[in-house]
């Protein structure tokens, strides 16, 4: 038996070893493992897809969540309830001219509603037949326009030959001259969306009437009289014409028209030769495209017209004109007072023209923008509260949750397709003047003056409804458009490309490409938000004392805002004496032709244009931009009243200018394609704040009085009677004013905002 081998226990030394035994081997140290960089990427790359994906999901979670913010109306009351605009609601209203950009058209204040309308040509022309019918600038009408609109009943509208609703599609035109044209009228109903329409036609060829229905009107019927034949009308050798056809949408009205049109048509008169004409006939839908409104010709409806042994036709329809004429002079001399200033009838006449165009537009425009609204309704609001209550309701009841309003409104597809595509989408980051606060500040003050006034009484109940979403609306602003300092503000929205533009756009603010900061950065101070800001936060704290809420921090706001010595501070220019935006800036830019490198050999024409772009010469830094406006702040009066006075500056015999004349981007062009607009031209808005505020200083006892009230006079005077000239020459009301001629230009008619004209002419503001 072999002997047992001792077991070593723990903690003992452990026994010799045998001497058959080899030696144990020393330990070896362990290498160093290397690192696998592959693995290490394939980690870190599954890493970074874990959290791309996480982000991924996280950004479409805030971007549906935000995209309903966006269209999440505020959750207070509307100000309007919802059948506002109904027939049972606002029956007096709820028929007028309500459609955009058309020369004669109707329809109901129902986003549904049965329209009417009329187009005209000339017959036997020269020239290509030329259909009037939606207002187009390149028409070159001699003028067009309401000469009369009391906003509710009244309308009577001037254009190129005086056209009558007359059911002839064919008769002698309505002029004095010794041979009158021939005019084609084409009267015409539609359905949008929904109802039905029947025509009924005597003589094989003659609409005699239209009956039809719809969800507000019910059954109705529009009649259209045969014509008084006597020996000085033309009315018994009228022919006539009639097609009936499905339409793809309003906005295709005229390109309808024009497809059926035919010349196949003879004109026999008792005395001359016979011509041939043209007219309707028949129209076929192109094959490729679906009818997105059809309507059902021929459709029956029962019928239960009741018989008007009064209706508005031959005498009683001149009669009842004449009422309602002479009603609307009554209420204009009462509103305005022209007359009794001592205007001469063709002045009372213009005034009249500019009122009843505003409250025309204010029913048809293609597109409404906010900072156009609150201009507009100054004048409106001085004849018809009303309207104004209305107009602040309809924008405010769009605010979102956030508080943001949209800049443009865009009414339905003919609307639409005026508008372009790049001004429909809006961002919900992106402001424009608070302008609806002068029209509020308008209404607190008639309300004030009279509060007994029947017209006047609305009001407060008006203002009760709209404040909780007038306060988010405020605070979205205060949110939202801060600049980089306390108190200060900064527009946002500028454009980013800033190699294309001469100086990049600010379309929010209203003044499209006056000239900012050269660089856009977020140190930028804007001196008009901060002056809107001032206006605003003063009207707010007057509106909540008036209607018992709390009101002192508005009022804080408006004591700090309107601190001259923070106003200063932030932005008056010692060196330019004036009041400016300030931001990353340098005047040494321009717009150069850029370089396209051809290589030797290659043909020109198949690489880039060459275009314009921006050379910067110096770097900008940030400063106070050099821009002198008719625009800037109230302090520091002396200076603002001598600058404004300069010729070399501001003032023009016919207006100020936008910006000053010695300004290095007076009257240049921001891109190639963008003639100058806010950099020189008379714009009628501004001028009026310059006028009000002339106004105010002029009656205010101080050093600077009398010099106020002098310009005060001239500018006004300058004004009135350049806007009246252009008129008299033109026939129409600009939407600006050249600053070196006084010519209007730009879109017209374009009442708007230069109907203010009428309350300089007024003297109220």
């Amino acid at each position: 038996m072999g002997r047992q081998r001792k077991r070593v226990v723990t903690g003992e030394a452990a026994p010799p070893p045998r001497v058959d035994e080899k030696p144990t081997a020393f330990p070896r140290k362990e290498k160093k493992k290397k690192v696998d960089i592959g693995k290490v990427f394939i980690n870190i790359s599954i890493g970074l897809c874990i959290f791309s994906l996480i982000w991924f999901f996280y950004a479409l979670y805030m971007r549906s969540s935000l995209s309903k913010r966006v269209i999440t109306l505020h959750p207070s009351h509307p100000v309007l309830d919802a059948n506002s605009s109904s027939a049972k609601v606002s029956t007096e209203r709820f028929w007028g001219s309500y459609r955009p950009q058309v020369y004669l058209g109707m329809k109901t204040r129902s986003p549904r509603s049965i329209v009417t309308g009329m187009m005209w040509m000339r017959q036997f022309s020269d020239m290509d037949v030329n259909l009037r019918h939606t207002c187009e600038q390149g028409d070159r009408l001699q003028g067009y326009g309401w000469m009369m609109h009391d906003g509710i009943t009244l309308g009577s509208k001037k254009s190129e030959t005086t056209i009558s609703h007359s059911p002839q599609s064919l008769s002698r035109g309505w002029s004095s001259a010794p041979q009158a044209p021939v005019i084609s009228l084409m009267f015409y109903a539609a359905a949008d969306t929904q109802g039905s329409l029947e025509a009924h036609v005597e003589d094989r060829s003659r609409l005699a009437s239209i009956t039809g229905f719809s969800e507000e009107l019910g059954n109705f019927k529009i009649s259209f009289r045969k014509p008084v034949t006597g020996e000085s009308s033309s009315a018994k050798y009228a022919s006539y014409n009639y097609l009936q056809t499905v339409s793809p949408g309003l906005e295709k009205h005229s390109d309808i028209v024009k497809q059926s049109l035919n010349r196949r048509f003879v004109y026999s008169p008792p005395s001359g030769e016979k011509r041939h004409y043209i007219a309707v006939d028949t129209y076929k839908p192109p094959t490729t495209r679906t009818n997105r409104n059809p309507l059902t010709p021929g459709k029956r409806v029962p019928s239960c017209f009741t018989s008007r042994p009064n209706q508005l036709v031959g005498s009683v329809m001149t009669q009842e004109l004449e009422r309602r004429k002479a009603e609307f002079d009554s209420k204009f001399e009462k509103t305005f007072g022209l007359e009794s200033k001592g205007y001469s009838q063709a002045h009372v006449k213009f005034g009249k023209a500019a009122l009843s165009n505003m409250l025309g537009e204010w029913a048809t425009s293609t597109a409404r923008f906010l900072w156009d609204e609150g201009f507009h309704q100054l004048l409106l609001s001085k004849w018809d509260p009303q309207v104004t209550r209305e107009s602040i309701a309809h924008w405010i009841d769009l605010i979102n949750m956030e508080g943001w309003i949209p800049r443009e409104q865009i009414l339905g597809d003919e609307a639409r397709s005026k508008v372009p595509a790049e001004f429909v989408v809006q961002r919900n980051e992106n402001a424009n003047p608070p302008t609806l606060f002068l029209a509020l500040q308008k209404l607190i003050e008639q309300l004030n003056s009279n509060p007994e006034k029947a017209t006047s009484q609305p009001t407060l109940p008006f203002l009760r409804r709209l404040f909780p979403r007038l306060k988010t609306w405020f605070e979205w602003y205060n949110t939202t458009q801060t600049g980089p300092l306390p108190n200060s503000y900064r527009w946002r929205g500028r454009d980013k490309d800033t190699n294309l533009f001469l100086n990049p756009k600010t379309l929010t603010s209203g003044l499209d490409d006056y000239p900012r900061a050269s660089h856009p950065s977020a140190e930028e101070r804007h001196v008009d938000l901060h002056c809107w800001m001032a206006l605003s936060s003063g009207i707010m704290a007057s509106i909540a004392r008036l209607l018992g809420e709390p009101h002192q921090d508005y009022e804080l706001t408006h004591h700090v805002l309107s601190d001259n010595d923070k106003l200063n501070e932030l932005h008056w220019s010692d060196q330019l004496h004036a009041f400016s935006d300030f931001g990353n800036h340098t005047q040494a830019v321009s717009l150069q032709q850029e370089k396209v490198y051809v290589p030797p050999g290659q043909p020109r024409h198949q690489f880039p244009v060459a275009r314009l772009v921006r050379s910067v010469r110096r770097a900008p830094k940030l400063q106070f931009v050099n821009a002198l406006d008719s625009n800037t702040g109230f302090p520091k009066l002396e200076h603002i009243l001598r600058d404004m006075r300069d010729s070399n500056k501001l003032w023009t015999p016919y207006g100020l200018r936008s910006i000053s004349k010695s300004d290095p981007m007076y009257m240049k062009r921001n891109t190639e394609h963008d003639a100058p607009y806010w950099r020189g031209p008379i714009w009628i808005n501004i001028n009026y704040l310059a006028v009000r505020a002339l106004h105010h200083y002029s009656n205010t006892e101080g050093p600077y009085q009398e010099m106020a009230a002098a310009l005060y006079e001239e500018l006004r005077t300058n004004i009135i009677n350049n806007v009246y000239r252009q008129y008299v020459e033109t026939g129409y009301i600009w939407e600006q004013y050249n600053d070196g001629t006084g010519r209007g230009q730009g879109s017209h008619p374009f009442t708007g905002w230069s109907s203010l004209t009428v309350l300089m002419m007024a003297e109220q503001y």
